[in-house]
């Protein structure tokens, strides 16, 4: 994996810090910074996506999004049509009814296949995906489905640490 050019997507609210620690040190990763963490507009998040993604080659690039960034790369992948790069995600339910409020046009989930291999990383007790949710959204995407158990919102507040789990997944990207 040192060839390739690993990008983290926080989600609403910036994700918090777990999500760089995927794999703790072993992995060399950019974290993509949002203008707006707390109302996020998709176009803005979408063009930033692409803005500092666009200058790599896509066949070495690995996404891993959390959460809103999930939504945000399958409006990105729609929209750029990029046909390979890799995505590792746990996705939220914009369209959920416990889903917080102050996003602007993310809903409804694009469902349409990703033009890249891709996996879904899902909690059985997520409070902003329901397991049977995230399925089909892995389903839509043509996407790897993994169900990790009770993790919670697979953030800073489930208690993952470095989680070599999660970069185990990664790997097999």
């Amino acid at each position: 994996m040192s060839s390739t050019f690993c990008f983290i997507l926080p989600g609403l609210n910036n994700s918090g810090p777990s999500l760089a620690k995927a794999g703790g040190n072993a992995l060399r990763l950019t974290r993509i910074h949002q203008r707006d963490w707390d109302t996020p507009d998709k176009d803005d998040w979408v063009h930033t996506i692409n803005e500092v993604i666009a200058p790599f080659p896509p066949e070495k690039v690995i996404l891993i999004a959390h959460s809103l960034a999930c939504c945000a790369v399958a409006h990105w992948a729609h929209r750029y049509v990029r046909t390979s790069g890799r995505l590792a995600g746990s996705p939220s339910d914009v369209e959920a009814p416990s889903y917080p409020s102050g996003t602007t046009g993310f809903d409804p989930m694009l469902l349409q296949p990703l033009p890249f291999k891709s996996v879904v990383i899902a909690s059985s007790n997520d409070e902003y995906v329901s397991l049977q949710r995230a399925q089909y959204f892995a389903d839509n995407w043509a996407s790897t489905f993994v169900n990790i158990g009770n993790k919670g919102h697979i953030n800073s507040a489930s208690g993952l640490g470095d989680w070599p789990e999660g970069y185990e997944l990664l790997q097999r990207l």
